[in-house]
């Protein structure tokens, strides 16, 4: 018999909120380009976290975010005051959550939930406050207090050590397959969110599930 899902925990960024919706922001700053920086933005943001944990130079997903826009105006041959640059950093703030992810949280609210994020506390009190969602949450998890990015184990250790479940127990759930990867490794089920009907990763660890969006999820509730 399958252990049942005790916990559900969710990544935030392109999980829960699309992280392309800065892009009328950035098109609002300089016309024509939006889609341009937006989508080197997520990019460079991706990359440069990465860089840090390998190489060992932390630093927090606030400035990881700022050093990758400031990459992505660059490469779009634009230049921005720094009072435009705060807005656009301000947009993480404000960023669009996907249409069905209230109605699932909703749903969920006898189970516990769970955001384990590699935003800061601050970041993700402050996104989660502005779509209202504060109250669909038992815990909001930054890895900044162990300054170890998911995928490294340490970082999904970082909530899981002060529960007393077992890894199989939790389901996480990701958009992004590195993530995925990182939490399956780690011992969680996982259900990987393939909004955009891309191919996984090519490697040999695999989610439990695949779904368009978190409505399915809801499969994996208790009776």
């Amino acid at each position: 018999m399958e252990p049942t899902i005790q916990a559900f925990v969710f990544d935030v960024y392109g999980t829960l909120f699309d992280v392309h919706s800065v892009k009328a922001a950035c098109d609002e700053q300089f016309p024509g380009k939006g889609d341009q920086i937006s989508q080197t933005w997520r990019t460079k943001q991706l990359e440069y976290f990465f860089i840090r944990q390998i190489s060992g130079r932390y630093e927090d997903f606030s400035v990881v975010t700022r050093d990758a826009l400031r990459y992505a105006l660059a490469a779009a041959d634009v230049t921005a005051s720094s009072d435009v640059e705060d807005a656009l950093i301000a947009t993480y703030a404000e960023l669009s959550p996907y249409e069905e992810v209230e109605d699932v949280l909703k749903q969920l609210r006898d189970t516990q939930t769970v955001v384990l994020s590699n935003g800061t506390a601050d970041m993700l009190e402050q996104l989660i406050a502005n779509a209202s969602f504060t109250e669909l949450f038992d815990e909001l998890v930054s890895i900044d207090g162990v300054k170890q990015f998911k995928p490294s184990p340490a970082a999904y250790m970082s909530w899981f050590k002060t529960t007393d479940l077992k890894r199989d127990e939790v389901l996480f759930m990701s958009s992004n397959g590195w993530d995925i990867i990182g939490a399956k490794n780690f011992g969680f089920r996982t259900a990987w969110i393939n909004r955009d009907g891309k191919p996984f990763e090519t490697m040999d660890v695999r989610p439990d599930a695949v779904y368009d969006d978190l409505t399915e999820i809801l499969e994996w509730r208790t009776s």
